[in-house]
């Protein structure tokens, strides 16, 4: 499009003269700026080169029909509100036309009243989607995180991030739990051609996978017990924008087929549904190797080599060790305003330790160590002692044991393991499921099942924790800051 328009832009395609100076007094009238066509081909043209915000199109004409019209525009422009005009007796032409993103349609013979207040319905929606569309970049712009540091190999993945970003290719962010792939995913959604559409996250493994389906592809109401209305999937909410699959290494073998699918095809099928064709970039994450999982058959071949376009591999904190200052300094601003409190630096010897530490969660530890400590230090210099136990003692953290005697049930050592090792991740499922070296979704069946309660999970995790199995639980706000 080229200059916005102040008047609402109203186009009117029909084959009939009369009809098309009938439309546009009547729209004029209203305030409306209107432009006409008397074919499918003209309207195109005038849709590729002119802001419009609302189409009205007969559905039969010579030439390109009002259908195949109506196709291409949501191909142009998706943000064009189209209304189709139907003969008598020809409605389910018209409420099939409706199925495939006609906003209405409009009976013949014409009503002014009738066609005036679909118009200005339908221009209602479009104002309204794009006042949408605007919070949601306010929104974005106010609650973005920046990356911060300054480190060699921090550069290095930022430089390939932008490079990556101007395209429409898929991206694979490879690395540890807690490293910032979805924040690096946004980062090259906010730097591509995409940024002012949606970017959809999904955690792979959060998601149950008797709903997973259904969350990404969608489903149409009464495919299943439960369906009582249709839903969009993820695919579509991100239709023209950024859609990021973290952990994508826990997509069960018949999701990965439809997601293939919609990767190569540019179609997704909703659960009881037709296919629908969107437009949307892929940028996925994993933390484990993908190359490992293909040979053990738990991920596809062919769908590993259709994500795995562009790799990027983000470094774990302990080698990018400068930027820990920095990235310590910037948490600690954040949560002394955000929880209220008076500090205002570290000590030499908080930043020694916070230096010499492995970091086993990378970002997301640190940011939750500094959390903790801004919250409990009380005063303006946070002191090692404020720091977590495993930073003020050497020999906590890693050096953690635990003695099981001979003869316990294996289920029982099981069940002690992941305890304890959810215990020193502070209740995060990911960072544990990655020490343990078991797939993250395996921690979410044990909590699901009750192998594990909710109150033992608590208990480990020392905390209030959302439900299992919800987005929430384990949203990746892992940072590279």
């Amino acid at each position: 499009m080229n200059q916005p328009v102040s008047l609402p832009r109203v186009l009117v395609v029909d084959d009939e003269a009369s009809i098309l100076e009938a439309l546009s007094k009547v729209l004029a009238k209203e305030g409306m700026e209107v432009l006409s066509a008397r074919n499918g081909k003209d309207a195109l043209e005038i849709v590729r080169r002119e802001p419009v915000h609302v189409m009205i199109t007969d559905l039969r004409m010579p030439g390109m029909g009002g259908d195949d019209l109506l196709k291409a525009v949501k191909a142009i422009t998706p943000e064009v509100e189209v209304i189709v005009m139907t003969a008598y007796g020809t409605v389910e032409v018209a409420v099939e036309a409706m199925k495939r993103g006609a906003y209405d349609f409009i009976a013949k013979p014409l009503k002014r009243a009738a066609v005036v207040g679909t118009v200005q319905k339908a221009l209602e929606k479009v104002a309204l989607v794009a006042e949408n569309r605007e919070l949601r970049a306010r929104l974005a712009a106010a609650t973005s995180r920046d990356i911060v540091g300054h480190s060699q190999v921090l550069r290095s993945t930022l430089e390939m991030a932008r490079q990556a970003a101007n395209s429409s290719a898929t991206v694979l962010l490879l690395g540890e739990s807690g490293t910032g792939k979805e924040l690096l995913a946004r980062f090259i959604h906010e730097h591509s051609p995409r940024r002012a559409r949606a970017f959809v996250p999904v955690n792979c493994a959060a998601l149950p996978e008797t709903i997973l389906e259904s969350e990404l592809f969608g489903h149409e109401k009464g495919a299943f017990t439960g369906a009582i209305r249709a839903r969009e999937g993820r695919f579509v909410e991100a239709r023209d924008g950024t859609l990021f699959l973290d952990e994508i290494a826990e997509i069960p073998p018949p999701v990965q087929v439809k997601l293939l699918r919609a990767l190569q095809e540019g179609e997704v099928e909703p659960v009881g549904g037709k296919r629908v064709t969107v437009d949307f970039r892929l940028v996925c994450a994993t933390n484990r190797d993908l190359s490992d999982e293909v040979r053990q058959g738990n991920f596809r071949e062919d769908l590993f080599y259709r994500i795995n376009v562009i790799p990027i591999r983000i470094p774990p904190l302990r080698d990018r060790a400068e930027d820990i200052p920095l990235l310590a300094g910037h948490f600690l601003r954040m949560y002394a305003a955000k929880h209220d409190k008076i500090a205002e630096r570290f000590s030499d010897e908080a930043l020694h330790r916070m230096c010499n530490y492995g970091w086993p969660g990378n970002v997301r530890e640190l940011e939750n160590a500094v959390e903790r400590a801004v919250v409990l230090a009380g005063k303006s210099e946070v002191g090692a002692e404020d720091l977590p136990p495993e930073l003020r003692d050497p020999q906590a953290g890693h050096g953690r044991q635990i003695t099981i005697g001979v003869g316990t049930a294996l289920a029982e050592v099981e069940r002690r393991m992941i305890l304890e090792t959810l215990k020193f991740t502070r209740g995060d499922k990911r960072l544990a499921a990655d020490l343990l070296g078991i797939a993250t979704r395996t921690i979410y069946r044990k909590l699901e099942s009750g192998f594990i309660s909710e109150e033992s999970y608590r208990r480990a995790a020392n905390t209030p924790t959302p439900p299992p199995g919800t987005p929430e639980a384990e949203a990746d706000d892992g940072v590279l800051h």
